[in-house]
Order: structure tokens, then sequence, then C-alpha cells
């Protein structure tokens, strides 16, 4: 009788060689090429920036996975999904896009270093899009690892919006917690932007604080469990990760991660 491989999907703002060099982007290149040697099934979805070569890394449209729209804030914009093989590996990375939220030449900052006044709206839109396309992808995944705040309203809309999903019914979902969350978007109308599919704005109250957008807390909130991405956190994240009572993986230094998040992914899937 075969065994059936365990389902991890990645979810990630950025991942080598396609953005630059980062934590989250390293990290994002080299854990699923781990865990698929490691014996698991492998999905990995990031946004499609400008600043990625669609010639260099031979990027092409998915045609049976495109053409969905995703509503933000009452409009409606395209969904085109792309894919490229991971070089070196075995191993495919599929891409949303589209024109208005990814085309710019920067990633989350203009040219003079501000943050995009619309880092909500394209949020929302990645968020919605990576669980459409999972549904398109007739991929049922066992364990859902987000990484980056653009990322962070995935947890929640799991567990809301998408709860009653039979494709996500198995689905736990995992949240790295990196330096600097949280504070990348603006607040103008944010709850009720991403109350998506007749959620309520209140239904956002974790990732509010007043009138400020608290990401990290809200991810942290919904998650199933968590993974400490950063050595260095504000006193404030390492506070709202202390609180929580659920599974939680400290930070572990670079030559020492990969086996570690497989064991921690190992422990979340044997109690589901």
């Amino acid at each position: 009788m075969a065994i059936t491989k365990k389902r991890v999907l990645i979810v990630t703002q950025e991942m080598e060689p396609y953005t630059v060099a980062s934590t989250v982007a390293s990290i994002a290149r080299k854990l699923p090429q781990y865990i698929q040697e490691h014996g698991m099934e492998i999905r990995v979805l990031m946004p499609r920036f400008g600043t990625i070569n669609e010639r260099r890394h031979r990027l092409h449209e998915v045609v049976r996975l495109s053409g969905m729209n995703i509503i933000v804030d009452e409009d409606d914009y395209p969904l085109i999904i792309k894919v490229a093989s991971l070089p070196g590996t075995r191993m495919q990375v599929y891409f949303l896009d589209n024109e208005e939220f990814f085309r710019r030449k920067q990633i989350f900052k203009d040219d003079k270093g501000k943050f995009f006044e619309d880092n909500a709206e394209r949020m929302i839109f990645f968020c919605k899009g990576v669980l459409e396309t999972v549904k398109k992808f007739g991929w049922a995944p066992d364990l859902i690892h987000c990484h980056g705040w653009l990322t962070s309203l995935v947890p929640f809309y799991l567990h809301k919006a998408y709860a009653n999903e039979p494709i996500f019914k198995n689905a736990k979902v995992v949240y790295s917690v990196y330096e600097h969350e949280g504070s990348e978007t603006n607040s103008d109308r944010f709850a009720e932007k991403a109350s998506i599919n007749n959620l309520e704005p209140d239904d956002l109250k974790p990732y509010q604080n007043g009138t400020n957008i608290t990401l990290h807390k809200g991810a942290i909130t919904f998650a199933d469990a968590l993974i400490v991405g950063s050595k260095e956190l504000s006193d404030l994240v390492k506070d709202e990760v202390k609180d929580q009572e659920k599974p939680i993986l400290d930070f572990q230094e670079a030559d020492s991660y990969l086996p570690a998040y497989l064991e921690f992914y190992k422990s979340i899937l044997a109690s589901s």
C-alpha cells in the first residue's frame, strides 16, 4: 500500500533568486527544497513583482489557472498565474500577478523609500488570490506555512472566510514571525477592505490596535502554530508570541533551522 505524501504549501512574499536577499527570501528558497527532499509534496506561491525578470527566470502563464477576478474593496482585479522551475531543483514556483498591484519596479516602497499607499489592497489581493488558486489546483494542503507580512491575512481567511471549504478542511497554518512585521500598511478602512466573503470588520479586531494596524498580532492570533523566524523581535511581538497557547518553534540558527522546521512540521501533522 502506497504511503500518501503530506502536502505543504509555502506562501511567501519573497524568495531567492526572484527577489533580493533577505531572511524571508533565503528561508523560502531553502525550506521547500529541503522538505521535498525529505518526502513531502510541495507547492510554493509568491507575488510576481515587477522586479522579477520573466525572461531570465523563464516564467510562463498557466492558462488553466488564470482568468479569475479577485474583489478588493468592491473592485475586480484579474488574477494571472505564472510558473517557473526553480534552478537546480525539481520544484516549481507559482507567481500571482496583477498589473495594478505588482507590475511596478519596486516591491513595498516607492523610490523615495515610502511604503505604497495601496499595500493593504495588495495584501488582500494576494492572500485571497492564494486561497482561490489552491482551490483551482484541486490540491488539498495538509500544512500551509506563511512567510512575511504580505501573507498575514492567510491564517485569518482560512479560519473565517474559507472555514467551510472542503479543500482546506484538514489544513494547519503555520506563521513565521519576522522582525519589523506589521508596520507596512496603512489603516484607512483596512478592516472594511479586508472583510471579504461576508465577513464583518469586527472579525479583524486582532489586526487592529486603536487606529493602528498590527498585522503580526492578527496572524499570530489565527495561526495554528508559530515559528520565530528572526533572532531579534520587538518586546511587544515577543510578548504576543509568548502569550499564545499553541505550538511554537523558537528561533533557529542558520545551521539548524531546516531539520528543526521539518520536525516541527511532523509534530503538527501528527497532532492533526
